[in-house]
């Protein structure tokens, strides 16, 4: 968006990219937006993204906003020209059909590469406003990812992430249908030069036993999975209109655990759902252990209005919280237990700051003296552990 603000000739602007995933991320962004009209009083800002696309109106009455942009039209010249005559610019988001989308590609720390080959989503989670707000699932063709992982890796980035809002719904709307595990196996044989490549976090049921053979064939797929549980009773989950079961996340760990053993998981989990029991709750949190999940991301229930989940029986805010802590409390032993057990082992190491980087299953190492410079690949020999990260010596 930058790049294409500024030739389209935004030449002061402030852009704010906003998430409608939960009430919090909508506060933030709104804050973001008086913060940005107060330290930048003359520039133009530009209210764009999720929040933005559902809720154009609203964004227009702020006096801070000078323009409100589309998800569709933030990709475009046009939508991002600051003197187009429309001040709100936002196209109905639900007739995009294309098949190649844009594919964008974001940078963390000047290392890893993150690329986006699938936007949208065709499934409707009860709790869920987001496929509203970017429109049906679309993907990006594998000659293109193909090219634009090539030229990264021609730039120095050692380490590529697949990420997409439905990232296991790959393909779906491609010539020939090709699923998630294919595209993996074709990028890869396309770009042998591309020493890492991740996945960013997909569905359980997504992921096709052609990706699972790559786990275990292809050591350049790192050993780590995030997976969009949400939550880990069977109800709870048919009232969130979720794909997958308990005992499906369950199988699935085991399967991979045993085609790749060491492999890591995370998993993104709602706490406090409409109607959810403390029985509810607790079948959730025995899955961090049960599944042996070490990376979390834990969202108290936001309701989001028009979805059907807002109008379910609402669990008290400040019960969710307590629930939502106790889900981070839980994963303390299970990743404790992990990353001792990877003391005495080599890891190779994708150096984020001088004196830190990631290994293979996204563990953070810290050395105690400069191991390089960010966006280099070392070997590390693992020494210890201590709190959530590793503690390790160039190899």
């Amino acid at each position: 968006m930058r790049a294409r603000a500024r030739a389209a000739g935004l030449t002061e602007g402030v852009i704010v990219n906003t998430c409608a995933v939960t009430g919090e991320a909508e506060r933030q962004a709104r804050q973001a937006i008086r913060r940005a009209r107060r330290r930048n009083p003359d520039a133009t800002i530009i209210a764009t993204g999720c929040a933005a696309q559902l809720d154009p109106e609203g964004y227009a009455a702020m006096p801070e906003v000078d323009r409100v942009v589309g998800n569709r039209e933030k990709l475009t010249l046009e939508g991002l020209t600051p003197d187009a005559d429309e001040r709100v610019a936002v196209g109905d988001i639900m007739a995009v059909r294309e098949t190649a989308g844009h594919l964008i590609a974001g940078y963390e720390a000047r290392t890893r590469a993150f690329v986006q080959v699938q936007n949208g989503c065709d499934h409707r989670c009860t709790f869920c406003i987001i496929p509203f707000a970017r429109g049906p699932s679309r993907s990006v063709p594998l000659g293109a990812i193909a090219a634009e992982v090539r030229a990264l890796v021609a730039n120095g980035h050692r380490e590529v992430v697949l990420s997409g809002v439905d990232l296991g719904h790959y393909g779906t709307d491609l010539p020939g249908r090709p699923r998630l595990g294919e595209a993996v196996r074709r990028l890869l044989q396309a770009v042998p030069e591309l020493p890492r490549l991740r996945l960013s976090s997909i569905d359980p049921v997504e992921i096709d036993p052609a990706l699972e053979r790559l786990f275990a064939e292809e050591p350049r797929l790192m050993p780590h999975l995030h997976l969009s549980v949400q939550a880990g009773d069977d109800l709870v989950l048919k009232r969130m209109k979720r794909r997958h079961s308990r005992a499906d996340v369950l199988a699935l760990c085991r399967r991979l655990r045993a085609l790749r053993p060491g492999i890591a998981f995370g998993a993104d989990l709602i706490a406090g759902f409409p109607t959810e029991t403390q029985e509810m709750f607790e079948n959730t949190r025995r899955l961090i252990a049960d599944a042996g999940l070490i990376w979390l991301h834990v969202f108290p229930y936001s309701p989001r209005p028009g979805t059907p989940a807002a109008r379910m029986p609402q669990v008290p805010v400040a019960e969710r919280r307590t629930r939502a802590a106790a889900l981070r409390a839980a994963v303390e032993g299970p990743r404790r237990r992990f990353l001792e057990g990877r003391v005495g082992r080599e890891s190779q190491v994708l150096l984020e700051k001088a004196e830190s980087g990631r290994d293979e299953c996204f563990a953070e190492v810290a050395f105690d003296r400069p191991a390089g410079s960010p966006g280099e690949l070392v070997r590390a020999r693992i020494t210890g552990a201590t709190g959530d990260r590793l503690i390790g010596t160039v190899a």
